[in-house]
C-alpha cells in the first residue's frame, strides 16, 4: 500500500493521559495539547527520598508495583486507584504515607519536575534473562530534555502508535502508554512511524511534528492491572524493528515520539495525516 494515499485513511482511535507517571491512565475524549505536552499527562510522580530520582517502572526491581495502580482526573482532581482497589486523592494530607507504604521506601508525590530530574532505566533484555528482581545494568535517563514545562514525561511531549505496529506486535496499546493511537487501513505498513521523523503530522486543528522512532523499556513486558506478563511486547520489535533512534545506537523501537508545533485540542476520531 502506498502510505501517502493511507494517510488520508487515518483517524485518531484512542486518546490516553497519564495523571501520575508509571500508573495507569484514563481515556479520554479529547486532549488538549500544547509545546508541554498533553494537558494533565504525567503531572505528578514519585520521588524516592532516599535517592531523589523520579520513580519509574523502568526499574522493574523497585517500581512495577505502580503499574497496578491507576490514576483519573475528576473534577480537576487527582483520584489514585491503589491495587486492593481503595481509592487516595493526590491532594490528600497522607498520600505520601499511602504510597509510601504501597512501595516499601519512603517517597514523595510530587507535581512538578526538580531540576535534572533522573530515573534508573534498567537493561531490559538483562531484566528478562535475569528476572525481574535482579540487579541489572540500570543507567540514569535525564527527563524531558526535548519537552519545556515540568511534566514527568521520558523525553517528549507526546507518544503516538498505530494500531498496523500493536496488531503486528499482537498486543494491547496500554502496555506501550501512548498518547494517541492512530487507527490505520488494512494493508497499512507496521512499523511505518519510524518514518515520521521531521515531519509534519496534522491531526484536526493540532499540528505535530516526528522526533524520531519510540525506543522500548521493560515496561510493556510486565504485568499491569488487567494484563498479564508480555515478553513478546519487547522481543518482537526487538527482532524486527532495531533503529537508530535518538542517537542511543539501534534499539528496539514502536511507535514515535513527536513535539507540537500548533496547539489545540485533538478529539478521538480526528483525522490523521502525514506531510
Amino acid at each position: 500500500m502506498d502510505v501517502g494515499t493511507a494517510d488520508l485513511q487515518m483517524r485518531v482511535a484512542r486518546l490516553y493521559r497519564y495523571p501520575v507517571k508509571s500508573m495507569l491512565g484514563e481515556t479520554v475524549d479529547a486532549l488538549p495539547v500544547g509545546p508541554g505536552g498533553a494537558d494533565g499527562d504525567r503531572r505528578l510522580a514519585l520521588i524516592d527520598q532516599e535517592t531523589g530520582r523520579v520513580a519509574s517502572a523502568k526499574q522493574a526491581r523497585l517500581w512495577r508495583h505502580l503499574l497496578m495502580c491507576s490514576a483519573a482526573t475528576i473534577d480537576g482532581r487527582v483520584e489514585i486507584r491503589l491495587p486492593d482497589g481503595t481509592s487516595v486523592a493526590a491532594d490528600d494530607e497522607d498520600v505520601d504515607g499511602v504510597l509510601s507504604a504501597l512501595v516499601a521506601r519512603p517517597v514523595h508525590l510530587a507535581d512538578r519536575r526538580p531540576q535534572s530530574a533522573t530515573l534508573e532505566r534498567a537493561d531490559p533484555e538483562q531484566v528478562l534473562e535475569r528476572g525481574l528482581d535482579a540487579d541489572v545494568d540500570a543507567p540514569l535517563l535525564e527527563l524531558a530534555e526535548g519537552t519545556p514545562g515540568e511534566s514527568f514525561v521520558d523525553l517528549a511531549p507526546l507518544h503516538v502508535i498505530t494500531t498496523a505496529t500493536l496488531e503486528r506486535i499482537g498486543t494491547e496499546a496500554e502496555r506501550y502508554r501512548p498518547n494517541l493511537v492512530i487507527a490505520t487501513p488494512p494493508g497499512y505498513p507496521p512499523y511505518a512511524e519510524n518514518e515520521w521523523t521531521n515531519r509534519t503530522l496534522t491531526v484536526g486543528p493540532v499540528v505535530l511534528q516526528g522526533m524520531g522512532p519510540t525506543p522500548r523499556c521493560v515496561i510493556p513486558t510486565l504485568e499491569q492491572r488487567g494484563l498479564g506478563r508480555a515478553v513478546h511486547a519487547l522481543r518482537t520489535p526487538t527482532e524486527e524493528n532495531r533503529v537508530d533512534s535518538f542517537g542511543l545506537g539501534r534499539l528496539p523501537c514502536a511507535g514515535a515520539y513527536v513535539e507540537v508545533v500548533t496547539e489545540g485540542t485533538i478529539e478521538a476520531g480526528a483525522l490523521f495525516s502525514v506531510a
